[in-house]
């Protein structure tokens, strides 16, 4: 009875996940495995889309130049963004009546959408009337007044920091859960035995904090590896300047809605394939590592 409930209740939410998740993914799942005239579907190929991508122009310069940025765009928010948001939410965690304020002024950028922050911030570093560079102008830096996203050494550190700075709230969060978990008694009995506040931080609440460590690796991968939105607003679908902030997506987009090739689905689908592999298979491989990691911890 109490399963035939549950059913029940959860059978709207599974009809919806089918129709509008699963059956989107297995059509373009099948996609991949076909020919193409325009939306016409001619016949099984196997695998000769997915060697399309290796072996044909563009994608044989643009494939590997988008992959490269998105894993520094994955680098770059590890190195900044955790970082960071593990110093915040450190550092929060000595202020407790003003913890909560805090927090949600750090999470306030990400309920904004990624477009319009894209734009907005194309208009505050614009270099003709943008008020970043008047402000640098005004200190008598004029030399770091550039056209932040119009040279490609510039453009993909932009994408990055204004990244962090819009999903910065999230991390803060997270870890400010995981150190509200760890017993204060750790680091306490700890300093009773002469330890520093620094070895405290690396020696007892940094391992204990891999597992969220871990958990924000994953979203992070998944959310670098899958980006489009942001570098969208910014460069469009081809990732200007120079392709310096062209990912996987814009490719895809303008593979499935830009190139006018009569062989665009079948091409677009295997490419939407082929990064899914790369999403799963290296979450995948992060869990199992995470998990590992969980249980010597434990054991």
């Amino acid at each position: 009875m109490r399963r035939r409930t549950a059913l029940l209740f959860t059978a709207p939410a599974l009809l919806l996940f089918a129709v509008f998740i699963l059956y989107p993914m297995f059509t373009m799942f099948s996609y991949a495995f076909f020919s193409w005239a325009g939306t016409a579907r001619g016949g099984f190929v196997g695998l000769d889309n997915f060697v399309t991508l290796f072996t044909r122009a563009p994608f044989t310069t643009d494939l590997p130049r988008a992959a490269m940025n998105n894993l520094t765009f994955f680098i770059g928010l590890m190195v900044f963004q955790n970082s960071i948001g593990i110093g915040i939410a450190y550092a929060l965690q000595s202020r407790p009546r003003i913890r909560q304020s805090l927090q949600t002024i750090y999470a306030t950028p990400y309920l904004i959408g990624p477009i319009i922050v894209g734009y907005l911030w194309s208009l505050l570093l614009s270099p003709v009337f943008g008020p970043v560079n008047s402000a640098l102008r005004a200190l008598g830096l004029d030399s770091l007044a550039v056209a932040w996203l119009g040279e490609p050494s510039t453009a993909p550190w932009v994408v990055i920091g204004v990244s962090v700075w819009q999903w910065i709230g999230f991390p803060v969060l997270l870890y400010g859960a995981a150190f509200g978990g760890i017993p204060a008694e750790l680091g306490e009995a700890a300093r009773m035995d002469g330890a520093t506040n620094r070895q405290v931080f690396f020696r007892v609440t940094l391992p204990l904090l891999m597992p969220a460590v871990g958990t924000m690796t994953v979203l992070t991968f998944i959310f670098a590896m899958e980006v489009f939105a942001l570098p969208y607003a910014f460069g469009g679908s081809t990732g200007s300047p120079a392709g310096s902030i062209d990912f996987v997506s814009l490719l895809f987009y303008r593979v499935a809605f830009g190139s006018g090739a009569t062989d665009a689905i079948g091409n677009a689908s295997a490419l939407a394939v082929l990064l899914f592999l790369v999403i799963f298979g290296g979450a995948f491989a992060a869990t199992r590592l995470l998990r590992r990691y969980e249980s010597r911890l434990v054991g």
